[in-house]
């Protein structure tokens, strides 16, 4: 609010507006600001009193980007397709080690952006931003996400589309999440920020155009882009160098429970040489589709796409289409919920060609459009945050139709029978497996899931894949339709 309030009485700077569009949501988590207190973040010396991390739902928005759980998610995604920002800043306070600095900063992870766009950011966009900061008074540094003390190194973030630096990276937009740290006064953390936006506005002014022209290119490289990769992981094997401004970390005896606790000496500062562990590798990757086939029946799914600016075409006719389906192979669930989700990770996909029924009214989403990383990223269910991920697609993990053996029995006899392989097959487990053997109930299952009757759907991700050539009657939709 201090800096919308200078740049609209100093004219000096309202000058600099000729050129920048500044959109500015100042209160996002409103249920969450509501719900202020002086306790609810002990890591953190003031202001005297603060909202809530949880929304009114306790959901943290923080998470809800890709989700959209949550109405404040789900009216920021509109609201930022519509902007389409170049620059996203996202003003956060954090908790962790202690050190000098007053302001860390987390930028969009470079390996995770498109490459013209990482290379301007790592060579030109940062050292201008640190340069303009340090000139305003302030030393930054980047987010001190430590293995365990900082003196040992710091690492990277991996900013998943969850995040909104995450978020951000899937429309090629650059963001930063400033972090300012929790145990600086209050004053000093404000005057921080602003010193950081201060700086990006003049970042802006002078590479405002080399930024579009690069967001272009980057929008333009991932149309035609035929691998994109959908897992990272942190490369312990490549690391920098930076100056870093901390405090001698050591133990002492806790007064609580008489054991040793970690302590930051503040009559102790240091400035050394660390690593900084900045670089990730792609650990999975697909290929994008010509088009993607969605069943109606999934509008949460086809309402987040509409809401980020996917392009969405509707079948005009019912139409059997040959196309790539996933069967889910393997996953893990994680045991406790997270913001409201047990999350699906380490996917693995068996992939088949099948001839499926559509319907009309049934959407088409090609690729070749803008929004192809954010379409590759949210409809692959191996990625990190896909919508298979946070549970969108649940109801094709639980088998609907089972057996019962008295009666599968005379069915599954007649089947073999018809069927000299699948006997074959069996005899086969049988010699193998003795537990196989000694369970009658495996042996039926195991005719059961090789025949007509075990249901195609069990495990089958309804989203097809469609390959280049093929022509589908469709119409073009502005609106979903109810």
């Amino acid at each position: 609010m201090q800096l919308l309030r200078d740049y609209l009485h100093d004219q000096s700077k309202a000058d600099l507006l000729k050129e920048v569009v500044i959109v500015v949501i100042p209160y996002y988590n409103i249920g969450g600001g509501l719900n202020r207190g002086a306790y609810s973040r002990a890591n953190q010396l003031g202001p005297e009193e603060h909202g809530f991390r949880g929304n009114a739902k306790n959901l943290d928005l923080n998470r809800d980007f890709i989700k959209c759980d949550t109405r404040n998610a789900r009216t920021f995604n509109q609201i930022f397709n519509y902007w389409q920002p170049d620059i996203f800043i996202d003003n956060h306070t954090s908790n962790g080690a202690d050190y000098q600095y007053t302001i860390t900063l987390i930028p969009t992870q470079h390996n995770k952006l498109s490459p013209v766009l990482a290379q301007y950011l790592q060579e030109d966009m940062l050292p201008q931003l640190y340069e303009g900061v340090a000139q305003r008074g302030w030393d930054m540094t980047p987010y001190v996400y430590a293995r365990s003390i900082p003196d040992e190194g710091i690492a990277g973030f991996l900013d998943l589309a969850r995040y909104s630096s995450g978020y951000a990276a899937l429309h090629h937009t650059i963001s930063f999440m400033p972090e300012t740290h929790m145990l600086k006064p209050f004053a000093d953390r404000v005057a921080s920020v602003y010193a950081f936006m201060d700086a990006m506005i003049q970042v802006l002014n002078r590479d405002g155009n080399k930024i579009r022209d690069l967001r272009g290119r980057a929008f333009q490289a991932a149309r035609t882009q035929k691998q994109f990769a959908v897992n990272w992981q942190l490369d312990q094997e490549r690391s920098d160098t930076i100056t870093f401004k901390g405090y001698e970390a050591g133990y002492k005896k806790s007064a609580i429970s008489g054991l040793d606790r970690l302590y930051y000496d503040r009559n102790k500062p240091f400035e050394k040489q660390i690593p900084h562990f900045n670089y990730y590798k792609a650990t999975q990757t697909v290929e994008k589709p010509s088009a993607y086939i969605i069943p109606q029946a999934y509008r949460e799914v086809l309402e987040r796409l509409h809401w980020n600016g996917v392009r969405i075409h509707q079948l005009t006719e019912d139409l059997a289409v040959d196309a790539e389906f996933y069967y889910i192979e393997e996953y893990q669930t994680s045991r406790s919920p997270y913001e409201g989700h047990y999350m699906h990770s380490q996917v693995q996909v068996r992939t088949e060609h099948l001839e499926r029924q559509f319907h009309a009214g049934d959407y088409v989403v090609f690729t070749g459009q803008p929004a192809d990383r954010f379409l590759v990223e949210v409809l692959e269910p191996q990625g990190a945050d896909s919508y298979f991920a946070w549970n969108f697609f649940d109801g094709i993990l639980m088998q609907k139709e089972h057996f019962s053996s008295y009666v599968f029995e005379d069915l599954a006899a007649d089947y073999l029978d018809e069927h000299p392989d699948l006997k074959n097959k069996l005899d086969t487990k049988r010699k193998e497996d003795s537990e196989f053997a000694n369970s009658a109930r495996a042996q039926l299952n195991f005719i059961y899931e090789n025949s007509p009757y075990y249901e195609p759907t069990y495990k089958l991700y309804p989203v097809g894949r469609m390959k280049p050539g093929i022509h589908l009657p469709v119409i073009g939709v502005s609106e979903l339709g109810e």
